[in-house]
């Protein structure tokens, strides 16, 4: 663990001179591609976080020989920022996604941010940029923290500074329709020993070259199995996955390859609550195979922040395509909804999860 110190909690504030809110169109957001008036930064150099800034969205400044370039020592988190029907702002478990960002840190060998920095610093900002927060059904304000190594050198080691950034978009839906997927047989996207576990930025790099060559095959996304024999479903995408087979609802442990999710152990924790049997266990890929031949193979979908719930159609395997049923009353249906009305203040939150702002 890095040892580092903090100064103080103190936030200043520099309003944009202008907004670009007038120019959006709410009713018709792309999923993280635009972005609020303002984000907040903080640096950390000389052994200790400075204090934070909120400043106007703007370009940042690095050098070419920041280590970020050479070295991709950069990590971050995805959140959401909800608006009910009173216009009250709410986040959902954002102690678990600060305490997710420091296990990644850790990792990568970046000093972790201390808790006073993150939410002060995230709720700080929303209050700034709360009108941003779209109401329309389905949509959010998604958050995007994320820490990188600024300080200079072609040495391969760490950094010896950094920067916190904190950047907002008004986003609609991340996917709609239905859901066709590949299973990976000769890509990984994560080996164990590795940071398969940390939202690094370089997982997701090495997921986009098989992913393309799946698109191409017509699918949208690719199942990830493990990297020995690739006999074990592990991922879906950037999501966790889970798969029913009969009335059992099961999904892989998480490893030093499978991303510890928020959406994941939330609808662990709702899936109990409604009585649907779990488990949590390695899943074989011949073992789904044979389940949809069957017909015992009922669901699958991935699980993540961004996309809550997202229903998989049809996988791919060896050259044979399997259509999953359409089921009147899916488990996926009825988890994104307990967990979409705790977020949006819909419901009674028995978990503790809902956070005011």
């Amino acid at each position: 663990m890095i040892i580092m110190e903090v100064q103080t909690n103190k936030i200043s504030i520099e309003r944009s001179k202008t907004t670009k809110i007038n120019e959006v169109d709410f009713d018709n957001l792309k999923f993280g591609s635009v972005y609020t008036d303002h984000m907040l930064v903080c640096d950390y150099k000389d052994g200790a976080w400075q204090n934070p800034s909120i400043i106007p969205y703007q370009p940042i400044s690095l050098d070419p020989a920041a280590k970020i370039f050479h070295y991709g020592q950069s990590i971050f988190e995805g959140m959401k920022a909800y608006k009910d029907a009173d216009g009250q702002t709410w986040l959902f478990r954002p102690l678990d996604n600060h305490k997710r960002l420091n296990i990644s840190a850790e990792r990568l060998a970046i000093p972790e941010i201390p808790e006073e920095f993150f939410i002060e610093g995230l709720t700080t900002l929303l209050n700034l940029e709360k009108d941003w927060i779209p109401t329309q059904a389905g949509s959010s304000l998604y958050i995007r923290p994320f820490m990188l190594a600024s300080g200079k050198g072609f040495h391969a080691s760490p950094a010896d500074e950094y920067k916190f950034i904190i950047c907002c978009a008004p986003s609609g839906s991340y996917f709609s329709g239905k859901v066709k997927v590949l299973i990976e047989e000769k890509y990984s996207r994560s080996a164990n020993g590795g940071v398969g576990y940390a939202k690094a930025g370089g997982n997701y790099a090495g997921q986009f070259y098989p992913t393309q060559l799946a698109i191409k095959k017509g699918y949208n996304q690719v199942i990830w199995t493990d990297d020995n024999n690739h006999e074990y479903i592990e991922e879906a995408g950037a999501m966790n996955i889970f798969i029913r087979i009969n009335d059992t609802l099961i999904t892989g442990p998480t490893s030093d390859r499978i991303l510890d999710g928020i959406t994941r152990k939330s609808i662990l924790d709702i899936a109990a609550d409604e009585g649907i049997k779990t488990e949590v266990r390695k899943i074989t890929v011949a073992e789904v195979v044979e389940a949809a031949k069957s017909g015992a193979l009922k669901e699958m979908f991935g699980a993540g922040t961004a996309a809550v719930v997202s229903p998989i159609s049809t996988f791919g395997y060896r050259g044979v395509d399997y259509e999953l049923p359409e089921l009147e009353n899916s488990y996926a249906s009825l988890l994104k909804k307990r967990i979409t009305d705790i977020q949006y203040n819909r419901a009674e939150d028995n978990f503790g999860w809902r956070y005011k702002v």
